[in-house]
């Protein structure tokens, strides 16, 4: 019934003229192909931003519920926040920073361009990673009774958030959209296959998908997931 239809319709396209739209009807016939999703390296970059950003949403709930915790107002599992320093270092900092800072800021200053603000986020990127450090440290129970280390934690989750807001908007409105002016389309088509492989390498099928997965639980337990709670 299939190969009657199809020969049918084919010959008809063919006596019309119209044998170029043989590949539309076949198409509509068979079923659509499965397409694979295209996305260009700064867009990868960016939504990798918009996961970062969700975990600095949980990072200030921690912090709001560590600086209640001295009158015992609200108390949470700091499990929690060592995950979510877990996804921080593995994710941003030993993926997606190591794109930026092996791909991209390299480009900039073989080419002398934004320089000054390169090495500004390459800066900022060590002192994040030494307040990743602290945070995945003191995420305990035992250290989150003591004064002392309580406030250090506190510290370095508020100057981690920060600074990571102004460090990802720059990047995203002003290197970002520079880096068109570098290199080629086919280059620029490349970055994108070379991000898309190192990420299944480190992170496997599920990738980005399955990050974004693990911060969604994690919202979920501190009672954050919910948009419309934020309207």
């Amino acid at each position: 019934m299939n190969h009657t239809r199809r020969s049918f319709l084919y010959k008809t396209a063919a006596l019309t003229g119209a044998a170029s739209a043989w590949p539309v009807i076949a198409q509509q016939v068979s079923g659509p192909a499965p397409a694979e999703e295209d996305v260009s390296p700064t867009e990868d970059l960016m939504r990798e931003h918009g996961l970062l950003n969700r975990v600095l949403l949980v990072y200030e709930e921690c912090l709001r519920r560590i600086d209640a915790s001295v009158a015992q107002a609200l108390r949470f599992d700091p499990k929690l926040l060592a995950d979510s320093a877990s996804i921080i270092r593995r994710f941003i900092e030993d993926y997606h920073e190591k794109l930026e800072e092996d791909y991209i800021f390299p480009r900039f200053e073989k080419a002398h361009q934004l320089t000054d603000l390169v090495k500004v986020l390459r800066r900022q990127h060590e002192a994040g990673r030494n307040d990743t450090e602290k945070i995945q440290k003191l995420s305990t129970a035992a250290a989150l009774k003591q004064p002392a280390s309580r406030g250090e934690v506190a510290g370095a989750i508020s100057h981690f958030v920060r600074m990571y807001r102004p460090h990802e908007a720059r990047e995203d409105t002003v290197l970002f959209p520079a880096l068109h002016s570098l290199v080629s389309q086919h280059e620029y088509d490349a970055l994108g296959e070379d991000f898309e492989k190192r990420e299944h390498e480190l992170f496997g099928a599920e990738g980005f998908e399955g990050e974004v997965e693990k911060v969604a639980e994690i919202e979920k337990s501190l009672g954050i997931y919910d948009l419309a709670k934020f309207t």
